[in-house]
């Protein structure tokens, strides 16, 4: 009997509470719509700029296309695991060069729509999570940037 009357406290608590968050705005300035913060004029967008398309998402992609498909092109020894063109990563499985020795895993990260060195980030790893020697690591991104450039050029767009 007992958990019948607990049961019926705990309905009437709650729809107390939610009778009471139902109530009206006690007096002039209690609301969180009067904050200053909220303002429309202050806060510069509101819930509608949400659902509005200002921007054609397939032309506003990050990511330079010629060291995309540049670095697929040096490194297609390698299984690709994953990509991303919107973030601009690519990772890769394990996978041994041609007249190599050593296996090797990558991701490529281009962070910017720029053929530009910045925009290239690449973090090579070797079996079991190795580190790889910093001039390799510079030869393969020479190596992307180098193919990127020759497709730009044949691309015609100087």
């Amino acid at each position: 009997m007992k958990t019948a009357q607990a049961a019926r406290l705990i309905i009437a608590a709650t729809l107390c509470a939610g009778l009471a968050a139902c109530g009206g705005r006690g007096g002039p300035n209690l609301g969180p719509q009067d904050s200053p913060d909220m303002r429309p004029e202050v806060r510069g967008t509101t819930i509608w700029d949400t659902f509005r398309n200002s921007e054609n998402p397939n032309t506003t992609v990050g990511v330079n296309k010629y060291l995309w498909n540049a670095s697929l092109e040096v490194l297609n020894f390698l299984p690709v695991q994953s990509v991303d063109p919107f973030t601009g990563v690519i990772q890769t499985g394990y996978g041994t060069p041609p007249g190599g020795g050593r296996s090797y895993r990558a991701t490529i990260k281009i962070a910017d729509p720029a053929l530009d060195a910045r925009s290239l980030k690449l973090s090579l790893q070797g079996p079991g999570g190795a580190a790889v020697e910093p001039g390799t690591v510079r030869a393969v991104e020479d190596a992307i940037l180098t193919r990127a450039r020759q497709l730009r050029i044949q691309d015609g767009r100087l």
